[in-house]
């Protein structure tokens, strides 16, 4: 058997969050085994699957 390392592809993009909901952010996943950048990402992923895909077609 082969051990091959695999990554995702990926891409840096900056993008301005409010103190607030950095704050916030920070507070839900204190004591998680989760960074910030990989809740973003879940985050975005769920608001994508789930978002009204009505709006899409107005």
């Amino acid at each position: 058997m082969e051990f091959k390392l695999t990554k995702k592809e990926s891409e840096n993009k900056t993008v301005r969050f409010p103190v607030e909901l950095i704050d916030k952010i920070n507070e839900a996943i204190t004591g998680k085994d989760i960074s910030f950048s990989r809740f973003v990402i879940l985050a975005c992923d769920f608001a994508l699957k789930y978002m009204d895909k009505g709006e899409d077609e107005k």
